[in-house]
């Protein structure tokens, strides 16, 4: 029988952050928990990447994931916008190689792809099939937590293809 895993899913933001957890066991996923670490939009720019990086040791500390999936920054229109994201991932990687979690990066299109068979899915059809493959009675709210529900799925794949290339 397959070990079951837990995985965090992040869609990694310096205003919110989504985090999405599952269970997959085989052919089996169970959705667990998902939210948003928010930061303040008063605070100055260092003390909103400390409040993410605690937030994320607490969601860590409580849901004990097997693995982080997070998404690769893919493509930003906004320079500005792109290097604060860019700088939260970074503090959002430290954390958890700090927490001993392995992280497989999931690129956007891979989530498209592997969701919805198709890589340039809108979001409403990757929200979807999260609802659906989670047996939800709703799309996850807010979009961030759905975000990271559907990359948590396509990285339990990942991350257990990386482990069978590994034996």
């Amino acid at each position: 029988m397959t070990k079951s895993l837990r995985i965090l899913g992040i869609d990694p933001g310096f205003d919110r952050t989504g985090f999405g957890v599952i269970d997959e066991q085989g052919n089996k996923v169970s959705w667990v928990a998902h939210g948003c670490i928010q930061t303040k939009a008063t605070d100055e720019f260092p003390a909103r990447l400390q409040a993410m990086r605690d937030e994320l040791k607490s969601v860590a500390k409580k849901y004990k994931p097997d693995c982080v999936a997070m998404e690769q920054l893919f493509f930003q229109t906004n320079a500005k916008t792109a290097i604060k994201v860019g700088m939260a991932r970074g503090v959002l990687l430290i954390t958890l190689a700090d927490l001993g979690l392995e992280v497989v990066d999931v690129m956007p299109t891979q989530v498209k792809q592997g969701l919805t068979g198709y890589g340039a899915a809108d979001k409403r059809q990757i929200q979807t099939m999260v609802q659906r493959i989670l047996a939800l009675k709703t799309i996850p709210k807010p979009d961030d937590a759905a975000d990271a529900l559907a990359i948590a799925l396509v990285g339990a794949t990942l991350y257990r293809r990386q482990q069978q290339i590994k034996k």
